[in-house]
């Protein structure tokens, strides 16, 4: 827990406390779920918490649990811990800077994949994490149905892990699933990919006007990722590791060589390539979700 971070308004919490008025009748049990109506400006003062019933009740940072983490914090009681979930690994490689090409000596190795629990506990009462990692290692892995959702939105980084060249580990089924990496290949990828951009540059431009400097880091990965997704586009296939001929334009962004009207000017003129590769896409519009549920079953039935 961190008390300093104020949750945002729409984040589901579960009551660590009961509350009772003054007649003892119980307003909220301990273990209440409900909704964050209204946070504070600081850690100091307590959330309006909306209860199933319409009710809205305070609470304070240290008497509530955020609904997800709930389900770790069971898992720790019956004695589940993600070192445990960490042997259920079946696909393990390396995205961020390495896998683009664009690393320097002081670059973290950032790993990501997938696990598969195993069926007992997918099974229990307590279910598994969507996410399990260490961050001391910068490991990262989704739960095999979370991945596959993300996937299935043609979600970049989903998709970068699918086709990274730097893979270390893949076990089956994980094998077929990059066999057919092809199939979460989609023409949402231009919302994805493109809206992403847009969104952050106009943050990136907001910060320029503010306080006069942006993270020059960020806007490199911003070109890097407009080139990605107009080759998935065009090409059907995700290129990860950056094409020489652009690699060093890139990383004379990063060092902050680059003026902003160039960079800006680079990025409307692959807005126009991004447009232009979509018209003329054959990628389909919507996944193969019949493919993508049998792939699931089969694997959950593999760890019965």
């Amino acid at each position: 827990m961190q008390p300093h971070l104020i949750l945002p308004v729409g984040t589901q919490v579960v009551s660590r406390i009961e509350i009772r008025d003054s007649k003892g009748t119980v307003l909220c049990p301990e273990g209440a779920v409900g909704v964050i109506v209204r946070a504070p400006a600081d850690g100091t003062h307590s959330y309006i918490v909306r209860l199933p019933d319409g009710s809205e009740i305070p609470l304070r940072r240290n008497n509530l649990t955020i609904r997800k983490h709930q389900q770790r914090e069971d898992l720790e009681a019956i004695g589940v811990e993600d070192e445990e979930l960490f042997e259920r690994v079946i696909y393990r490689c390396i995205v961020g800077s390495r896998a683009y090409g664009l690393e320097q000596e002081a670059s973290d190795v950032d790993l990501r994949g997938i696990y598969l629990p195993p069926a007992d506990l997918h099974w229990s009462l307590y279910g598994v994490p969507e996410q399990i990692e260490r961050k001391e290692t910068d490991e990262a892995y989704w739960e095999i149905q979370k991945f596959l959702s993300m996937a299935l939105k043609a979600n970049p980084n989903v998709l970068e892990c699918l086709y990274t060249p730097l893979v270390e580990l893949c076990k089956p089924p994980a094998d077929e699933l990059i066999a057919e990496r092809s199939r979460f290949l989609l023409k949402m990828v231009y919302q994805t990919y493109n809206g992403y951009v847009i969104s952050q540059f106009k943050k990136l431009e907001q910060d320029l006007r503010t306080v006069g400097e942006i993270r020059w880091k960020h806007a490199m990965h911003l070109i890097r990722l407009q080139l990605a997704g107009i080759t998935a586009l065009s090409e059907g296939r995700v290129p990860v590791r950056v094409a020489d001929e652009v690699r060093e334009q890139l990383l004379a962004i990063k060092r902050n060589e680059v003026p902003w009207k160039e960079i800006e000017a680079w990025r409307l003129e692959l807005h126009e390539r991004f447009d232009a590769a979509l018209s003329s896409s054959r990628l389909p519009d919507r996944p193969d979700y019949r493919w993508a549920n049998d792939f699931l079953i089969r694997a959950r039935r593999g760890m019965v």
